[in-house]
Formats: C-alpha cells, sequence, structure tokens
C-alpha cells in the first residue's frame, strides 16, 4: 500500500513538471505566434483582442516555481507576480539604454500597496498580477490611427479582479531618446467598445506629467493597458510679436472701454424715460465694458489662486453676455419689423435682464460647481525665432564654405595648366619686361588647402588673400 502512494506521489510530481514545461512553451510559442504578420486573407480566425485576452489568460493559469515569472520575445514581453495582503508596493523599470547598448527606450511601472486592499477584503488566497508590455501597436489600432510614442502599450491586471479608482495612483513612466518639447503628449488608456470590435483610446482617469523634455510621466487610478499619444503641437506665436499684439489689445480695448462709458454717462445724464430698445443697447454697452475691462485685468492680473480663477469667471460671464445680449438685440428687431403689431409684453425688460444676465450667471457657477479646475492662469507658448535665424545662417555658411573650396579646386586646377605654359615660357627666354613692370609675385607661393604652389600671377597693391588672387586669376 505504502508503494503505492509514493509511486503515485512520484507520477504527480512528474506530472507537475512537465505541466510547468508545457505552459511555459506553450506560452512562449503563443507569444511568437501573436507577432506572427497577418497572413494572405488579412485576418485570422481569431481577432486581435481575442489573442491579448487569450494571452492573459494564459499567463493567469501558469504554474510556476518562486514568486515571479519572466517571458520574453521581441516584441512581447509578459511578468507574472505573485502577491499576498502583505503587498507593500511594486516598482518594475526596464534596463537603461547605457546599460545596455541595444535596448529599447526605458519605461518603467509603480504599483501602490492599495492594490490589494479590496482584494483582500473578500479574498484570503494568493493572487497574481500580470504585466504585458506590448513594442507593437499593431494591436491597439484605433478608427483614428493614433501615433503613440515609442509604439509601446504597457498593460497590467490583478488576477480576475477589476481595480479602478484608486486613492494612490498608478505611475507608469515613458522615456524617448530625443526631445519631446514640440509635441502635444497625453496619457491614456484603452477602452474596448461593446458595441464595435475596435476599441479607442481614452485620457479618462489619467493625468500627464513631464518631469523632463525626453520624459512622460502618467498618473492613472485603474489597471489596463496604457499609452501615450503624440500630436504635433500647433505653431508657437513668435515672440517679437507678443509685444505688437498687446499694445493693439490694449488700444482697442481702451477705445471700446471710453465709447462705452461715454454712452452710458450721456444716457445717464439725459434723464429722459427711455424705451425698451434702449435699456436693450444699455445693457448691451454695460456687458461690453465689463468684458474689456476683464480682459485687460486678465493679463495684468496673472497669478494663480483665488483672484486667477475669478477673474477668469468673470471674462467668461462677459463673454457670455455679450453674446447673450446681441441675441436679444436680434430677438428685439424681428419683433419690430416682423410682427409689428401685438407684441406687448408684460414686464419685458426685466425679463430680458433675467434672460440677458441670468442665464450666463447660472452657466458659469455650474461649471465652477463641476471643475473648478477649468479656470486659471493660461500660458500663451513662445517661439524664439533667433534659434530659426541661427539654424539658416549656419546653412548659408556652410554653403558658402563649399563654394569656396570648389573654387579653390578649380584655381589649382587652373594653375596647373598655367604651370606647364610658364615652364614653357622660361625655355625660351624667362620672364617678359612687361611682367616686371606689373609686379608679377615670385614662385613659391603656397595653394591653399592643397600642399600646391600658385605660379606667378599680378598681386594688387592691397589686396591679399584668395579673393586677390582669384581676381588676378581672371585678369591674367
Amino acid at each position: 500500500m505504502d508503494c503505492c502512494r509514493a509511486l503515485s506521489f512520484c507520477l504527480c510530481l512528474l506530472t507537475s513538471h512537465s505541466a510547468i514545461a508545457i505552459t511555459s512553451t506553450e506560452i512562449l510559442r503563443w507569444m511568437e505566434y501573436m507577432e506572427r504578420p497577418p497572413g494572405p486573407l488579412g485576418r485570422r480566425a481569431m481577432s486581435l483582442v481575442g489573442h491579448v485576452q487569450h494571452l492573459e489568460q494564459m499567463l493567469l493559469n501558469v504554474s510556476f516555481h518562486g514568486n515571479n515569472l519572466t517571458l520574453q520575445k521581441d516584441s512581447i514581453h509578459s511578468l507574472v507576480f505573485k502577491l499576498d495582503c502583505n503587498f507593500t508596493g511594486l516598482s518594475l523599470s526596464s534596463a537603461a539604454p547605457e546599460q545596455v547598448p541595444k535596448a529599447r527606450a526605458r519605461h518603467a511601472m509603480q504599483f501602490p500597496a492599495e492594490l490589494m486592499w479590496d482584494a483582500c477584503r473578500t479574498r484570503l488566497t494568493e493572487l497574481r498580477l500580470i504585466c504585458i508590455y506590448f513594442f507593437t501597436p499593431r494591436f491597439f489600432q484605433d478608427n483614428k490611427n493614433s501615433t503613440l510614442l515609442n509604439n509601446y502599450v504597457l498593460g497590467a491586471q490583478l488576477d480576475h479582479t477589476h481595480v479602478n479608482n484608486l486613492s494612490e495612483p498608478v505611475n507608469i513612466s515613458f522615456w524617448h531618446n530625443q526631445s519631446l518639447e514640440h509635441y502635444t503628449l497625453t496619457c491614456v488608456f484603452w477602452k474596448e467598445e461593446a458595441e464595435s470590435s475596435v476599441g479607442t483610446w481614452s485620457p479618462e482617469g489619467c493625468h500627464t506629467e513631464q518631469p523632463s523634455p525626453s520624459q512622460v510621466l502618467c498618473h492613472c487610478k485603474h489597471l489596463t493597458y496604457f499609452a501615450v499619444l503624440m500630436q504635433l503641437s500647433p505653431a508657437r506665436l513668435p515672440a517679437e510679436l507678443l509685444a505688437p499684439l498687446k499694445y493693439i489689445s490694449l488700444v482697442g480695448c481702451s477705445i471700446s472701454i471710453l465709447a462705452s462709458l461715454i454712452t452710458i454717462l450721456l444716457h445717464i445724464h439725459a434723464r429722459k424715460q427711455s424705451d425698451p430698445i434702449t435699456r436693450i443697447h444699455m445693457n448691451l454697452h454695460v456687458s461690453v465694458l465689463l468684458l474689456n475691462v476683464a480682459f485687460l485685468l486678465s493679463s495684468a492680473l496673472v497669478m494663480p489662486g483665488t483672484v486667477c480663477t475669478v477673474l477668469a469667471a468673470t471674462l467668461h460671464f462677459a463673454l457670455l453676455s455679450c453674446l447673450t445680449w446681441m441675441a436679444i438685440e436680434g430677438f428685439n428687431l424681428y419683433l419690430l419689423l416682423g410682427r409689428v403689431y401685438n407684441i406687448y409684453i408684460r414686464r419685458y425688460v426685466l425679463k430680458l435682464c433675467m434672460l440677458g444676465w441670468g442665464v450666463p450667471a447660472v452657466l458659469v457657477l455650474l461649471l465652477l460647481a463641476v471643475k473648478s479646475s477649468a479656470y486659471g492662469p493660461c500660458v500663451i507658448p513662445l517661439s524664439n525665432s533667433q534659434e530659426n535665424g541661427t539654424g539658416i545662417q549656419n546653412v548659408s555658411m556652410g554653403r558658402k564654405l563649399d563654394v569656396s573650396r570648389r573654387e579653390e579646386r578649380w584655381l589649382c586646377q587652373a594653375w596647373r595648366h598655367e604651370k606647364r605654359a610658364l615652364q614653357l615660357e622660361d625655355r625660351h627666354g624667362g620672364a617678359s619686361e612687361s611682367d616686371q613692370v606689373l609686379g608679377v609675385q615670385p614662385r613659391g607661393t603656397q595653394c591653399p588647402g592643397h600642399g600646391l604652389r600658385w605660379p606667378r600671377v599680378p598681386v594688387q597693391p592691397g589686396c591679399t588673400g584668395l579673393g586677390s588672387v582669384g581676381s588676378a586669376q581672371t585678369a591674367s
């Protein structure tokens, strides 16, 4: 009986070891199969999303010794970690290109200890954290054909649970080997659409930071597949145009403020019983006056905090009021010209004031209650044209130097032909008297840059360098 138990135990061990080898090998084969390009038919029996989901299930069910397992292919890396309720956090980082010459651009993920809190309240068993790194965007193509930073998609999943609404976010870092200053970078996650097989990239629940020009840091409150969208930033305003634009805005707004003030003061000074048309005009002038004053103060009182928020909300309110009162002007004009008769409305001006001032106020207060961060400082990006001018100047200097060198080679070639003619002339009697009168330079002048010697050429008084030699050569 004991021999049977021992034999069955050995068989179980052998079966478990073979299952480990087979399962790990199957995952590697499946990752290799995923890396293959589509066949001639263009589509496989299983969709690309199905490939990813099947890989997730295999990683969640794999058996291995130790606390972690790493499986790597060319464009897909998979990691599996065993976690328990004593989990205090996890930081993962790839090798830097300086340490490994052929390494890809760096990436890192940091998981908080809160990751296991909800799971430990309901389950006391061991949980698994899987991380899948895709270095190709082929499995996450949306209808917009979005461009991803480094073509990286980094994903994580905690067993079969859904992790979201974390108080301490998951940090995902992406590095690039060049500066990303001219790009608009947005941290996004892959959101699968229920009605279609094609998903979309969504920025919900993710906050984007850029600690350095070549690094992007994403703070996300859930686990899924993350990436960084890249878009070319719009053309920046040249720095030399900022001062003229400020001057034009100051002059234009000042003239508008002065005209509105004069109109309002004349209306108050008249003290006549005004009709609804005049009252509508006065309300429109007040909204225009408020808009111009708020606009001028917004550039003069730029400071973070409550003052900037109140000023921005006032500017928004004044703009909406101007648009509303212009719409009221159009409505009143329709009543006068379209209906003509039976247009009396009780407390007409009071109702218009409630509409013209109340609706913008409600909209601004609603926006402040929903998202107060919508109002705040706004920085206008400027471009330094001196940097572009320097680049153009360097290019032109390089072209000039290249032309000078070509002229130099041409002159040296011309000198070889003239040297032969001078040697024939020396054989027939040496230099002529006319050469001595013109002041011929003796032989032995070095040809610049080529180690050759210039022939005897006339030198004009006060002229030196390549230009004088070239002009003398042309004259001869």
